[in-house]
């Protein structure tokens, strides 16, 4: 139960970091592509085999069967849990903190 809340916390923790950035584009780019030639030297010809498939047949249905199951008993706790204060970018350039 603990490593389930720690792992949805993490993931939290990585969205809203993500979604809290500001992104400004500092310097233009520039990409220049290399060209190509191509040249057709012969003819081609092109026969693709040919296959005969003979699928098996599935027959999807249920019975009934008597198993031994577990019960499980739960209870309530009060645990001390993670908590995220994020600021974002543009809360930081306007000089605000998180709280």
């Amino acid at each position: 139960m603990i490593k389930t809340t720690l792992v949805a916390t993490l993931v939290a923790i990585g969205a809203i970091g993500l979604t809290g950035c500001d992104v400004k584009k500092t310097q233009e780019g520039n990409v220049t592509v290399p060209k190509y030639e191509v040249e057709k030297k012969a003819e081609g010809d092109v026969t693709l085999p040919k296959y005969d498939v003979t699928t098996p047949d599935v027959k999807i249905g249920s019975k009934d069967a008597t198993v031994t199951v577990p019960t499980i008993e739960t209870e309530k706790k009060t645990i001390e849990v993670p908590t995220i204060d994020v600021t974002t970018a543009k809360e930081k350039q306007q000089g605000k903190t998180g709280g």
